[in-house]
This record gives structure tokens, C-alpha cells and sequence, in this order.
């Protein structure tokens, strides 16, 4: 009985400390109601975060260039947040953006921009 705890406990310290690599899926936006319909607009993002690492890769697969820009906050508070510059993802076109944190990553997110 005693040695099956101690394993237990064990497995579940060595499972919390083992960074593992979190892909995460396509996140989803809201928008504003509109009264009239618009053309569709807007590249689709894909995350995926290794480590302190953050990798984001944008497919556009309208006509209408999507600008698109990485965000990260770190979990620790002396790591530097960074809001990474204004990418164009031109009609069919795929961008990669990276951004990494010394240590932990706290939150990850991509925004959008029409091009003016």
C-alpha cells in the first residue's frame, strides 16, 4: 500500500515537471454584428507552442491581404511580453510568425488588421 502512493506521487511530479509540446487548434474571432452581409475576410492562424518557444502559421484564403501580428505574454513577470510587427498574408498565401519568452509562456494570440 505504501509503495503504490509513493509511486503515485512520484508519476505525478515527473508528469507536472516534463514540459510537453501543446499544439493548439485554429482560434476563433468575434465579430461585431453587422447589418449588411461583407465578403469573407481573414486569414486562418494555427499555434503551436514548444517549450517557451511560440510558432503561428496564417493561411489566407481570400483575395482581400490580411494583416496579421503575433502576441505573447510570458508567465513569468520580469520575462518581456512582445507584440510582434504587422505581417501581410497576402490571397493564398501562408506566413509564419515566432516570438519566444525566457522561461514560461503565459498566453499566445494573433490579431488582425484589413491593409489600409
Amino acid at each position: 500500500m505504501r509503495l503504490s502512493r509513493r509511486l503515485a506521487s512520484t508519476t505525478v511530479a515527473v508528469a507536472l515537471v516534463l514540459p510537453l509540446p501543446l499544439e493548439v487548434m485554429a482560434h476563433a474571432r468575434v465579430h461585431a454584428a453587422e447589418t449588411e452581409p461583407q465578403e469573407p475576410y481573414g486569414a486562418e492562424c494555427w499555434i503551436r507552442l514548444t517549450g517557451s518557444h511560440v510558432t503561428a502559421y496564417c493561411h489566407n484564403p481570400y483575395p482581400e491581404t490580411d494583416r496579421v501580428s503575433l502576441h505573447v505574454e510570458c508567465a513569468r513577470w520580469w520575462d518581456i511580453d512582445s507584440d510582434g510587427s504587422w505581417v501581410d498574408a497576402g490571397p493564398a498565401q501562408t506566413v509564419r510568425l515566432t516570438a519566444r519568452c525566457w522561461k514560461e509562456v503565459g498566453s499566445v494570440w494573433v490579431s488582425h488588421r484589413r491593409e489600409s
